[in-house]
C-alpha cells in the first residue's frame, strides 16, 4: 500500500479547484458604410470558420392575425434564390463541406453557417445570396406549408405545448412574446407575398451584424471579401418593436381540458426580468436553487422524497424586452393536488427560506461550469456572440458572467426569489383530462377551461 492511499479520506469528495474566468479569443470590430456590424474572432485550433448573421427580426414583429411568418421567412431562405434552386443551393454547401440554414426567435432572425477554412469564400458568397436574394419560389412555400401543417399538427397532439403556449399567453398577455407558435389558420394564409414583405420589411444591414469565427485569412482579405459580398446591402429604415407593455403578474388559473390524459402537465410562471436587469443574475441563481438539476429543491422533494413526478425543473427565458420564469412538471392524475401545493410551496419557501453555503456554492459552480463550457465550440461561441450583440448587452458580457454568478449572495437570490417567484402571483396552467383532475384544480382557485383542439 502506497503512502498516497494511506492517507486518502475517501470519505469527502474531491475538492474543486476555482474554475478560470472565460476570456474571448482575439476580437476584430468594425461597421460597414451600411451599417452592417462585422465581428472577426480567431480561432486556429482547427480548420473551420462558423457564421452567424444576425438580425433584428424575429417573431414579436409577425403581424397578429400571421403568427409564425418570421419562422416560416428563415426557413425559406435558404430554398431557393434568383440565380440558385433550392437542390443546387443544397449541392453547393454539402460541396464546402458545410452547413447553412436560419432560424426565428422572439427576437431575431439568424443566418447560421460553417465550412472548411479554405471555403470561407463561398460560404460568403452562398450567406450573401440567400440574405439579399431569397427568392421564395411559390412550390418551396408549398412544400414548407405541408409540412408546418404536419408538424403543428403532431405538436398540437402533445399535452406540453399546450402548457407551454396558455403560460406564455397568461403571462405575456397580448404582447406578440405570448405567442409561440403559428396556428392553422396563419399556415393556410402563408404565401409569397407574406414571407417577401416580411424580408423586404425586416432585413436590413443597419441593425444587423456578421460573425465570422475560426481560422480566418488576413483580417484585410476577409473584410475585402465581406465588403464584396455584403457591401452593396442597402440600409432601410427598420419598424420599430412592439411597446413592452405586458399585464402586472397575478394568479391565473388554466385548465386545458385535454380527455384521455393519464397525467397532468403543469406550468407555474411569472413576467421575469431581461439579461440587462440588475436582477437577472440573482434570479438566475434562485430558479437553479428551485430547479436547475437532480440536486435542486423541487426535484428532490417532487421525484425523490414524494415519487410524485419523473421530472420536475425551472425555465427562465430571458427575451430583450422581459423574461418567463416558470416550474415545469408532469405528474399522475391521483396526486395532482398534493404535487401542485409542494411546487407552490418550495416556490414560496425559496424566498423565505435563503440557501446555505454548500447549497449556493454548488449552484453557482453549476451554472459556471455549464456556461464556460457551451463556449468551448466554435457554435457554442458564435450562438453566444449573436446574443450579446442582438440583444444590446455589455460587451464585456461573456468574460464577466461567471464572476457575477459568483458574485451572488444567498440574500440577493432570496430577494430576487421573493420578487419573482411568487406563488400568490403566479399564473398556473394545467393540462388534463377534466373529467379527472378538475376537482383537484379547484383546490386552488376557480379555473377558466378551455379545449384543447
Amino acid at each position: 500500500m502506497t503512502r498516497a492511499s494511506r492517507t486518502l479520506d475517501r470519505t469527502k469528495p474531491p475538492e474543486t479547484p476555482p474554475l478560470p474566468a472565460f476570456r474571448l479569443p482575439s476580437v476584430y470590430e468594425t461597421e460597414l458604410p451600411n451599417g452592417l456590424k462585422v465581428m472577426l474572432v480567431e480561432d486556429h485550433r482547427l480548420p473551420l470558420v462558423t457564421l452567424r448573421l444576425g438580425s433584428p427580426a424575429g417573431s414579436k414583429f409577425d403581424p397578429a392575425e400571421r403568427p409564425g411568418l418570421a419562422e416560416a421567412t428563415a426557413a425559406l431562405l435558404t430554398e431557393g434564390t434568383a440565380t440558385r434552386t433550392a437542390r443546387q443551393l443544397a449541392e453547393e454547401v454539402a460541396a464546402i463541406g458545410g452547413t447553412l440554414d436560419a432560424s426565428a426567435g422572439p427576437d431575431s432572425l439568424v443566418l447560421g453557417g460553417s465550412a472548411l477554412a479554405e471555403n470561407l469564400a463561398k460560404l460568403l458568397e452562398l450567406a450573401a445570396d440567400v440574405t439579399l436574394r431569397a427568392s421564395f419560389p411559390e412550390e418551396e412555400i408549398r412544400i414548407y406549408q405541408k409540412k408546418r401543417q404536419q408538424e403543428l399538427r403532431a405538436e398540437r397532439a402533445q399535452a406540453a405545448y399546450w402548457a407551454d403556449e396558455k403560460i406564455a399567453e397568461a403571462v405575456f398577455g397580448s404582447h406578440p412574446y405570448g405567442r409561440l407558435n403559428p396556428t392553422p389558420e396563419s399556415l393556410a394564409k402563408l404565401d409569397r407575398e407574406g414571407v417577401s414583405e416580411f424580408r423586404d420589411r425586416m432585413l436590413a444591414p443597419n441593425g444587423s451584424v456578421l460573425i465570422l469565427l475560426g481560422a480566418l485569412p488576413s483580417r484585410d482579405e476577409t473584410l475585402q471579401r465581406i465588403r464584396q459580398h455584403f457591401g452593396g446591402w442597402e440600409p432601410r429604415e427598420i419598424p420599430p418593436p412592439p411597446p413592452p407593455r405586458f399585464p402586472a403578474p397575478r394568479r391565473a388559473l388554466i385548465l386545458v381540458d385535454r380527455g384521455g390524459s393519464v397525467q397532468a402537465d403543469v406550468r407555474v410562471g411569472q413576467l421575469a426580468v431581461n439579461r440587462k436587469h440588475p436582477d437577472y443574475f440573482p434570479l438566475v441563481v434562485a430558479s437553479t436553487l428551485l430547479g436547475g438539476g437532480a440536486s435542486s429543491r423541487l426535484f428532490l422533494n417532487l421525484r425523490e422524497k414524494r415519487g410524485f413526478a419523473y421530472d420536475a425543473h425551472t425555465t427562465l427565458q430571458p427575451r430583450k424586452d422581459a423574461g418567463l420564469f416558470a416550474v415545469v412538471t408532469q405528474v399522475r392524475n391521483e396526486v395532482l393536488e398534493p404535487a401542485l401545493a409542494a411546487v407552490l410551496e418550495e416556490m414560496d419557501r425559496l424566498g423565505a427560506e435563503p440557501a446555505g453555503e454548500e447549497e449556493l456554492a454548488d449552484v453557482k459552480n453549476y451554472l459556471s461550469g455549464i456556461f464556460v463550457l457551451g463556449l468551448e465550440t466554435q457554435n457554442g461561441l458564435a450562438n453566444q456572440l449573436a446574443t450579446v450583440k442582438l440583444m444590446e448587452l455589455p460587451g464585456d458580457y461573456l468574460e464577466t458572467y461567471t464572476d457575477r454568478i459568483q458574485g451572488v449572495s444567498a440574500d440577493q437570490a432570496g430577494a430576487a426569489a421573493g420578487q419573482y417567484i411568487r406563488p400568490d402571483d403566479a399564473s398556473i396552467v394545467v393540462v388534463g383530462d377534466a373529467s379527472q383532475i378538475l376537482k383537484a384544480v379547484e383546490k386552488f382557485g376557480k379555473p377558466t377551461v378551455i379545449k384543447a383542439e
